[in-house]
């Protein structure tokens, strides 16, 4: 607990917390959760791990004004899917960036919202930074983001 609340105080290259955006990662294979979100710790967000879309529906519904950022898996246990949670996520919360992966599944027409964009997986570090600093607006990109030599 410690070591989370130390790491999360370095987030953001000494950003003020409180200026620091957020990242909701979902994902249920929690090894390309904790590479994911060690990824996105990098570009400059605060993340929330959730394991299924349910519990990021729930997340989602106490903290979506400090959320800038929805990544998440297609494939997860429980009643909610990738592309059943980015479309709630875009039609509730529509300030919200989304980022749907998948290794398995690619979309079709109507899986996702207009505002959604897709990664294949595998990805690296390199692919998810330079698909976040294309896809999000300057004001929505933590300055580690935006300063990167990508």
């Amino acid at each position: 607990m410690i070591l989370q609340l130390v790491r999360l105080q370095k987030v953001g290259g000494g950003m003020p917390l409180s200026t620091t955006p957020y990242a909701v990662v979902v994902e249920d294979d929690p090894i390309i959760s904790m590479e994911t979100a060690y990824i996105l710790e990098e570009a400059g967000f605060r993340i929330h791990e959730c394991f299924d879309g349910d519990e990021a529906l729930a997340h989602l519904g106490d903290h979506w004004e400090r959320t800038v950022l929805l990544f998440s898996d297609v494939d997860m246990p429980g009643r909610t899917n990738g592309f059943a949670l980015a479309r709630h996520v875009a039609e509730h919360w529509p300030r919200i960036e989304i980022v749907i992966a998948s290794g398995h599944v690619s979309p079709n027409a109507g899986d996702m919202p207009d505002k959604a964009t897709f990664l294949s997986k595998p990805f690296n570090r390199r692919t998810v930074l330079e698909h976040l600093a294309r896809i999000l607006p300057n004001e929505k990109k933590p300055e580690p983001l935006r300063k990167a030599a990508l």
